[in-house]
């Protein structure tokens, strides 16, 4: 019958096939290499012009990072994509060096703060505010400010402004520092879960949620004496920004005034004028005197042309931001991603000492090892390191930071926490709840230890290994600091315990050098380098939006996908960290 093939045809047959498969995959790549052209050129660094009558428009909205990403001609496009971060990310080094430019182009007549809702820490808060105040300083320009709603820390950033403008309808969150922290002791409980805590440092309350219900005295200690640190410094800012005694402040606080009617705002000096947006536009009319003015945001300023420097030397600033992962993590800090850092930063000859960002509350025992190993080596190249310490260089952040040349903090940078713990979930009451039995067999005594300690809890002498494993990272830790900070161990251990301390409580007690920001530690990388004209190189270089929309695209890493990594490696292996718990102050 027809439909029944010659063996002699079938050849021909899958040759046709063949064929066509190959024609269809070359076709996907022309196509899929056009597509790439295509994208490359829209996405090719654009350098905009600044114009007469320019005013930066500094939005105080989103979420504030260390190290912005490069200017995205998509970004306004991309935000009804489902999947595409509806909160956007500023960085703080766009910010700072946006400012500076502010301040040296004539063509930019001012700044306009807009918005009041970034969520942003108060040592970033700090280096923001300070940065504008040279700005009106040295420049002798005007800063205005609007917003339909600050928050504490928003408030205390545009206070700097000569004139404050509200919403009629707006309100200032206005009522102290908080620190809440969420309790799972009673959770883990009911669905049993024992969480196995081995731990060093009566301050260490990174694993108190595990365990206890309510803060222990040493926490409530620590927490209070940093909250009442960041709430006396924005009290006397804004005193002295808006001519009101800090004991007012603090009587305004006291009525919680992100409740109050607006004209209090006014009453109390709080607030220059209530109007609505679309009046402000008057008002730019007015400060820039004229009425083709021209509003430019952080990323159009950021695509202004900086003036070229042809210095042969360079200081290399390396970034450190997140909680420190294993090298399999996706974000964050991995020790595998720094040294490949260093490594490159090494093998420029041009580089003459490193400033070492850093913005951790900790994380991995072992990678902070390898990330110290490698500030050593960057020394050992005969490179001077200074440590810039951002929101938090605490715990694990701190291990990375101590061995450096020279340690600057901003007044309100969280750092110290030198302690280490370890957690280790035991779920044998949820597995004979509902039915679930494990069976071992191995070669030697503790072969089967990994795996039982998760399934049925550890007996007293495993626990007394891991504890003492953790006492001999803590010994470690200490002595780490103790080398770095040129300081006995046994005065490192007096002030360690697991303690957080506020930068300027660290001066005192010899955890940094010096009070300051990211360009004090660049001019003393400088200093000690012995250099004057010099270049910055950035480490790691910022993220291309080309790639980060083809990730998007093509689906890679979802966060559901970042998740579930993280809990395999959970159950997985036991927890050593050297972390303090990163907690949100309103």
């Amino acid at each position: 019958m027809q439909f029944i093939s010659n063996n002699s045809q079938q050849p021909q047959r899958r040759g046709g096939c063949l064929r066509g498969c190959l024609i269809c995959l070359a076709l996907f790549f022309v196509l899929n290499f056009l597509f790439g052209l295509l994208l490359g050129s829209m996405f090719t660094p654009s350098t905009v012009k600044l114009e007469d009558y320019s005013v930066y428009k500094l939005e105080l909205s989103g979420n504030l990072v260390e190290q912005g990403a490069e200017s995205n001609p998509f970004a306004d496009l991309m935000n009804g994509v489902p999947g595409y971060g509806q909160v956007q990310s500023t960085g703080l080094d766009q910010i700072l060096d946006n400012i500076a430019l502010a301040e040296k182009d004539d063509k930019i007549k001012g700044i306009y703060l807009h918005g009041g809702s970034m969520l942003m820490a108060p040592a970033s808060a700090k280096a923001i505010r300070d940065r504008l105040l040279q700005f009106k300083q040295r420049s002798g320009k005007w800063i205005i400010a609007y917003s339909d709603h600050y928050n504490g820390t928003n408030y205390y950033v545009a206070t700097v402004a000569d004139k404050m403008y509200l919403n009629p309808i707006g309100n200032v969150a206005w009522h102290g520092t908080v620190a809440q922290k969420m309790y799972v002791t009673r959770l883990l409980e009911k669905i049993g879960v024992e969480m196995q805590i081995l731990k060093v440092g009566t301050y260490k309350s990174a694993v108190e949620p595990y365990f206890r219900t309510s803060m222990s005295e040493a926490d409530k200690q620590q927490t209070m004496l940093y909250l009442q640190g960041i709430w006396d410094e924005y009290c006397a800012a804004v005193s002295a920004s808006r001519g009101i005694s800090v004991d007012n402040l603090n009587l305004y606080a006291d009525e919680y005034m992100g409740i109050q009617q607006a004209d209090k705002y006014v009453q109390y000096k709080m607030i220059d004028t209530l109007v609505y947006r679309e009046q402000m536009d008057e008002v730019l009319r007015v400060m820039t005197g004229s009425k083709d003015y021209k509003l430019m945001s952080t990323d159009k300023l950021s695509q202004v042309k900086r003036p070229d420097s042809k210095s042969a030397n360079r200081i290399a600033v390396l970034y450190a931001e997140g909680t420190i992962q294993g090298d399999q993590a996706t974000d964050g800090i991995t020790a595998k991603q720094t040294l490949k850092q260093v490594k490159d930063i090494v093998k420029d000859d041009q580089v003459k000492a490193v400033v070492f960002r850093v913005n951790s509350p900790g994380g991995s025992a072992d990678a902070s090892e390898e990330i110290w190993h490698g500030v050593k080596t960057l020394q050992a190249k005969g490179l001077p390191v200074v440590v810039s310490m951002g929101d938090y260089a605490a715990s694990g952040g701190y291990y990375i930071s101590c061995g450096a040349d020279y340690i600057f903090a901003e007044p309100t940078t969280l750092t110290g926490s030198i302690g280490i713990f370890g957690t280790i979930p035991n779920v044998k009451k949820i597995r004979e709840k509902i039915g679930l039995d494990f069976d071992q067999i191995g070669t030697n005594k503790h072969s089967y230890m990994e795996a039982t300690m998760l399934t049925d809890g550890m007996n007293s002498e495993e626990r007394a290994m891991m504890q003492a494993m953790i006492e001999r990272g803590y010994d470690l830790f200490t002595r780490r600091c103790a080398d770095g900070r040129k300081m006995k161990q046994d005065d490192i251990k007096k002030i360690a315990e697991g303690r957080v301390w506020l930068g300027k409580d660290a001066l005192a007690i010899g955890l940094v050098d010096e009070l300051g920001n990211i360009d004090n530690a660049i001019a003393k990388a400088a200093e000690l380098a012995g250099i004057e004209g010099y270049d910055i190189n950035y480490y790691p270089e910022k993220k291309d939006p080309m790639e980060e929309l083809l990730k998007m695209l093509s689906g890679e890493e979802s966060e559901e996908e970042k998740m579930i990594a993280r809990l395999k490696t959970l159950a997985k292996e036991p927890r050593v960290l050297m972390l303090m718990e990163p907690v949100e102050i309103k």
